[in-house]
């Protein structure tokens, strides 16, 4: 695939109708998303993504965040979205497809899109793109509950919610509010992963909780919904992130690593 961004040709055809198409070719749906930025949501849905990969699934990765696409960046990759037949085409990199709104544009360019546009992007790369048979499409969103949280939600419907928290109190008010929000759309299972939660220091092997721990533990339990359990930090995450290489692929054996393929078999016990 080449490095330059198109805008790609999609199939004229009724946009309900391509996503039920779609949606009957995918065993399950699963949305990852957070009350707040900054609290390593993309992190989580997209080494979850690999989890999966590494268990045997095919897996699918939508990067739903249309004015904030990480996923690009966090899995290596590059170039244009590619069409066949009229429809659009997932890139796949290490064996799972993948669609994003960074593949269509140049990279550092503004999406200063209104919220109707923003879904209706969504509804195309549900409905218009050939997903081909999956057994869980993964759905990394844009933080808070917007628009497209509702169009996800609406038109996928997921059978589990994921909300991404840090332990810290002013995570948990936006985690919470995220939570409640998949109960009112009547989202089967809901789940809480605490991210960040501890650094063992390198030197010594001491932990230090640099934004507290269980908060996110306390916070599943309160709203009694699944706790999947904890991330800690790991600077090697950061870095491999950083150069689209996912910790789970690199450092399987990492504790980080670890926690998300431990995460990854609870959902699918979960969900069958």
């Amino acid at each position: 695939m080449s490095d330059n961004k198109q805008q790609p040709t999609v199939h004229a055809q009724n946009p309900t109708q391509g996503i039920e198409n779609a949606m009957k070719r995918i065993k399950h749906r699963v949305v990852v998303f957070s009350g707040k930025g900054g609290v390593g949501k993309t992190t989580v849905a997209v080494n979850l993504a690999y989890a999966f990969a590494g268990s045997g699934l095919r897996v699918g990765l939508l990067d739903a965040d249309i004015t904030g696409p990480n996923v690009p960046q966090m899995t290596g990759l590059t170039g244009g979205l590619g069409t066949q037949g009229g429809m659009i085409v997932p890139s796949e990199v290490n064996g799972i497809k993948i669609i994003s709104i960074a593949s269509m544009v140049e990279g550092g360019t503004p999406i200063i899109w209104r919220g109707p546009l923003r879904s209706k992007v969504i509804d195309q790369f549900l409905g218009e793109a050939d997903w081909g048979d999956l057994d869980i499409l993964v759905a990394d969103l844009p933080p808070g509950t917007g628009d497209e949280v509702l169009t996800i939600a609406q038109h996928t419907s997921p059978e589990m919610a994921i909300v991404v928290t840090t332990p810290q109190e002013v995570a948990l008010i936006d985690a919470r509010r995220a939570a409640n929000m998949a109960k009112k759309l009547e989202i089967k299972n809901i789940a809480i992963v605490e991210n960040m939660s501890g650094l063992i220091c390198p030197h010594c092997g001491e932990r230090i909780d640099l934004f507290g721990s269980g908060g996110g533990e306390e916070e599943a339990r309160k709203l009694d919904v699944l706790f999947l359990g904890k991330v800690p930090i790991d600077p090697q995450a950061r870095a491999e992130a950083d150069n689209g290489r996912p910790i789970v692929l690199q450092a399987p054996e990492s504790p980080i690593s670890q926690a998300f393929i431990a995460m990854a078999a609870k959902i699918r016990e979960t969900l069958q």
